[in-house]
């Protein structure tokens, strides 16, 4: 488990930066939501992270957010989001445990989604994942393949678009992850022109290169190493 003050003085930092990134981007600070990642973290460690004022935590697997957090659940005024990949044998689970689901990248996918959310009587928020880098290790819909996903997602009733995700490029280059993320916010855009919709989220930027995508319109950071350590 993290040192308390060590965990204080990180999440001082973050916010920190990211209100410096906002003001740098004409934003408000306030528009941006710190989605805490606890891959690895113990549950005591959500918890503390939780009293310093955190509401928004993310697990990248289905199976370990399950065994965290189904025993002992986050408070009713907190939210669990699934940021990593998902299996459709594992759709069942992930409608059950999340508030929302930021990796919708395959027509399959939307469909288990509408079916298991509507089992469930419940409507659930999504966003389309999007591989803006085209890097092959990274899972997301193509950018020309974006357009037919938001319509599937639109038209499901028990699913509500929020917007879109994507992973920053493996560079260290802040012009090319800058560019990423700027073409995430333009498809963003234009979606919202062809579809007629509201698409209020783009979640984007982690640990290295959160500033960035909070300059270029995140609404939402993923941040794990540089909240609770390596």
């Amino acid at each position: 488990m993290i040192d308390r003050d060590r965990l204080a003085a990180n999440l001082e930092a973050i916010r920190l930066r990211i209100a410096r990134a906002a003001v740098r981007g004409g934003r408000d600070p306030r528009s941006v939501t710190v989605v805490a990642v606890t891959k690895g973290i113990d549950r005591a460690t959500v918890q503390l992270a939780y009293e310093f004022g955190l509401r928004t935590f993310a697990e990248n697997r289905v199976q370990e957010a399950w065994h965290k957090f189904v025993s002992a659940p986050l408070p009713s005024d907190a939210e669990l989001h699934l940021i990593g990949h998902l299996q459709t044998n594992k759709v069942r689970q992930a409608v059950r445990l999340f508030s929302m689901i930021h990796s919708v990248d395959r027509l399959r996918l939307v469909e288990a989604l509408a079916r298991r959310a509507e089992q469930e009587e419940r409507r659930l928020p999504v966003l389309v994942q999007v591989n803006v880098a085209g890097e092959a290790q990274k899972h997301g819909c193509r950018p020309d393949e974006a357009l037919a996903l938001v319509r599937a997602v639109l038209a499901a009733p028990h699913l509500e678009l929020r917007g879109l995700m994507t992973i920053g490029p493996l560079t260290s280059t802040a012009d090319e992850i800058r560019q990423v993320f700027r073409r995430l916010r333009v498809l963003r855009d234009e979606l919202q022109q062809q579809c007629g919709c509201s698409l209020p989220e783009l979640s984007m930027g982690m640990s290295n290169d959160f500033e960035i995508a909070v300059e270029e319109g995140a609404t939402m950071v993923r941040i794990g190493r540089a909240l609770f350590g390596a």
